[in-house]
C-alpha cells in the first residue's frame, strides 16, 4: 500500500504543471460541489419529512370509529390487507403491545406506541418498518377514554422517488459543473503559463547555444513579469560576467607576452653564448642577468595581482561584519585598527625609495575588513606614490576622520586619464615604459568596495605637483568593546 501511495505520488509529481492545475481546479471544484449537493440533499430531505410530518398532523383519526372497528371485530389480518388506494395505515395498539391494523400494512410497535397507550406521552412521531419492508412515517395519538392508541402512518416512498431524482439531477450538474471545471483550469492553466513556457524555451535556448543576448519581454508587476526581469537582469550579469572574464583573459595574455618575449630573448642568449662557447661580455652577461631577475620579478608580481583579483569575492562578509577564519585568530579579525594597517605598509615600502622621504600622520580608526587585504591595498598606493615620485622627494601619507591621503610630488595623472585609473591593465601612456602590471589600483578599488568603502585619486588640494589618493572607510575613532568571555 505504501510503495503504491509513492507511486502514484511520483506520478502526480511528473505531471506537467498545466495538468497539475487543471487537477486541481477539477478536484476543488468538486470538493464544493459535493459539499453544497450533499447540503442541498440533507436540506430537501427535512423539508420533505417536515411536510409529511405535517400532513400527519392535518389528518386524524376519529376516536369513535376506532372503537368501533376493535369492538365490531372489524381489523383486517396482516396476510389480508385491505384496499388502500392511498397507501396510508390505520393501526390500534394497546398497552401490552397488540396491534390491530384497520388500513394498510401492519406496522412494527415501538416502545413510543406502548407508552402513548399507556398514557405516559400524549403522542409520537417516529419512522417505523412495515411487514413488507417499507418504511413508513408514523405519528401515534391516544384513544380518549379507552387503553388504546391510534397510529396513523403514511410511506416514506413519496419522499424517497423525489429525493433518488433529486440526487440523479445533482450528480448530473455536479460532474458536468468539475468537467466544465476541468476545462477551464486547463485554459487558465495554459494562459497562465504562457509566460513560463518563454522563459523555459529562453532558458533551454541559452543552455542550448549558451546566447546571453535572449531577453524576455517583461509586461506589467505581476510574479510572472518580476520573474522575466529578474531572469533578464541575471543573464545580463551573467553575459557581463562572461565579457569581463574574457576580456581578463586576453588582458592578462597580452601583459604576460612581455616579460615572456623578453624572458626568452635574455635566456635565447645566454643559451647561444653558451652552446657557440663565445662568451659574452661580463657587462652584457651581468646586465642580461639582471634583466632576466626583473622579468622573472615583474611576472611573478603580475601573477599575483591575478590570483589576488580572482579570490572570491565572499572573503569578507558585509552584511554580517565577519570574515571567515579560525576563532580566535586575530589576523583575521573583522575589527581592524586602519592606522596600524598604514604603519605597516609604510615600512614595508620604505626600502623600495631610499631616497624619498616618507612621512605619516595616523589619528586612530577602527575600521571592518580583512587586515591582509586592506594593507595590500595601502601598499598599492605607496608604490604607485613611490613610482611617481622624483628623486629626493617626499611622500606624505595622513589618516583623519577615516579618510585616507597618500601624496606624491611627481608629474601626476591626467584630468582625462582619472576616469581609467582603476581599470583593470590600464596604465597612461607615461607609466608604459615602468615596472607594474596594472592591476594594483584595481585591487585596491575592490578590497576598498567590499569594506563599504571609497577610493579615487584626484590633484593635490594645495594646486601643487603630484597625485593625491583618497581612501575613505567608514568606522569609528574608538575600537568597540570586546566580547565578554564565556
Amino acid at each position: 500500500m505504501w510503495f503504491r501511495l509513492r507511486r502514484e505520488g511520483a506520478r502526480a509529481v511528473s505531471m506537467p504543471l498545466r495538468g497539475r492545475l487543471a487537477m486541481l481546479a477539477a478536484a476543488t471544484v468538486a470538493l464544493a460541489v459535493a459539499a453544497c449537493a450533499t447540503t442541498c440533499w440533507f436540506l430537501v430531505r427535512a423539508q420533505l419529512l417536515s411536510s409529511l410530518d405535517d400532513s400527519l398532523r392535518d389528518n386524524s383519526v376519529a376516536p369513535s370509529a376506532v372503537v368501533d372497528r376493535v369492538r365490531s371485530g372489524q381489523c383486517t389480518p396482516p396476510d389480508q390487507p385491505a384496499p388502500n388506494p392511498f397507501g396510508a395505515t390505520v393501526q390500534v395498539v394497546d398497552t401490552s403491545g397488540g396491534s390491530c391494523v384497520i388500513v394498510g400494512r401492519k406496522l412494527d410497535v415501538t416502545t413510543a406506541d406502548i407508552h402513548v397507550a399507556e398514557r405516559d406521552r400524549s403522542q409520537s412521531l417516529h419512522t417505523a418498518r412495515a411487514s413488507n419492508g417499507t418504511e413508513y412515517r408514523v405519528r401515534t395519538t391516544q384513544v380518549p377514554g379507552t387503553g388504546l392508541a391510534v397510529s396513523l402512518a403514511r410511506p416514506m416512498t413519496e419522499i424517497d422517488e423525489s429525493l433518488r431524482k433529486l440526487a440523479l439531477i445533482l450528480a448530473l450538474v455536479g460532474g458536468a459543473g468539475v468537467l466544465g471545471a476541468a476545462g477551464a483550469g486547463v485554459a487558465l492553466a495554459r494562459a497562465g503559463l504562457r509566460p513560463v513556457d518563454r522563459l523555459t524555451g529562453a532558458v533551454e535556448h541559452i543552455a542550448r547555444t549558451e546566447d546571453l543576448a535572449v531577453r524576455i519581454p517583461a509586461e506589467g508587476d505581476d510574479e510572472i513579469a518580476r520573474l522575466s526581469r529578474s531572469f533578464n537582469a541575471m543573464t545580463e550579469a551573467l553575459a557581463s560576467s562572461r565579457e569581463l572574464q574574457q576580456q581578463l583573459i586576453a588582458d592578462a595574455g597580452h601583459e604576460l607576452r612581455t616579460p615572456l618575449t623578453s624572458l626568452r630573448t635574455n635566456i635565447d642568449l645566454l643559451v647561444r653564448s653558451e652552446e657557440t662557447g663565445r662568451a659574452l661580455p661580463e657587462d652584457d652577461r651581468r646586465e642580461l642577468l639582471a634583466s632576466v631577475q626583473a622579468q622573472m620579478t615583474e611576472l611573478g608580481e603580475l601573477i599575483g595581482d591575478l590570483q589576488e583579483l580572482s579570490r572570491p569575492h565572499g572573503t569578507y562578509d558585509a552584511a554580517t561584519g565577519t570574515v571567515p577564519g579560525e576563532p580566535g585568530d586575530p589576523a583575521r579579525s573583522g575589527i581592524v585598527g586602519l592606522h596600524e594597517i598604514v604603519e605597516r605598509a609604510v615600512e614595508r615600502v620604505r626600502p623600495r625609495g631610499p631616497r624619498l622621504t616618507l612621512t605619516t600622520a595616523l589619528d586612530p580608526w577602527y575600521v571592518r575588513g580583512e587586515p591582509a587585504a586592506l594593507e595590500r591595498s595601502v601598499v598599492n598606493l605607496l608604490d604607485n606614490a613611490i613610482k611617481f615620485s622624483p628623486e629626493g622627494g617626499t611622500v606624505r601619507t595622513a589618516l583623519h576622520d577615516g579618510v585616507l591621503t597618500v601624496r606624491d610630488h611627481g608629474p601626476g595623472v591626467p584630468a582625462e586619464d582619472l576616469p581609467h585609473v582603476f581599470d583593470r591593465f590600464w596604465r597612461s601612456p607615461s607609466a608604459r615604459s615602468l615596472p607594474g602590471s596594472g592591476l594594483g589600483l584595481s585591487i585596491v578599488a575592490r578590497t576598498v568596495a567590499q569594506s563599504g568603502g571609497q577610493v579615487w585619486l584626484r590633484r593635490p588640494e594645495d594646486g601643487g605637483n603630484g597625485t593625491e589618493a583618497v581612501l575613505r572607510l567608514p568606522g569609528a575613532p574608538t575600537a568597540p568593546p570586546a566580547a565578554p568571555s564565556p
